[in-house]
């Protein structure tokens, strides 16, 4: 679970990641202010399965764009999962470009938690 850019906000990320590690998985949680090229030096030394994105600040499309291309530049392919304030139009740009999985505010957390659940172990679109 990351947080990138200047987003301050970071409850939604902290429930969510409890969340997670409530339901049985080992969850890494990044904290405030990480680069894209962090995030994905962070996916690959610790070879995870699935990498989730809590952005509320605006500019997701660009944030993950920077993210996979890191992801691509490292070899490396974990799901990618984009939560936050996401407008409707950046849903389709999103999935569009190869985010795995998108949950704008209104997902609930079950639906979240079920989504990364099956992410390590296939690949399918929700949301």
């Amino acid at each position: 679970m990351a947080k990138p850019g200047l987003d301050g906000h970071d409850r939604g990320a902290k429930v969510l990641t409890l969340a997670l590690r409530d339901a049985g998985m080992e969850v890494i949680y990044t904290g405030l202010h990480w680069t894209p090229e962090e995030i994905a030096a962070v996916a690959q030394q610790e070879d995870v399965d699935v990498v989730g994105l809590s952005i509320m600040a605006g500019g997701p499309v660009e944030i993950a764009r920077r993210v996979l291309s890191e992801f691509e530049k490292r070899g490396a392919s974990p799901a990618l999962v984009v939560g936050g304030i996401i407008l409707g139009p950046d849903v389709d740009v999103l999935l569009g470009m190869g985010v795995d999985g998108v949950f704008p505010v209104e997902s609930s957390i079950d639906s979240i938690v079920e989504f990364v659940e099956s992410a390590g172990r296939k690949r399918e679109v929700i949301a």
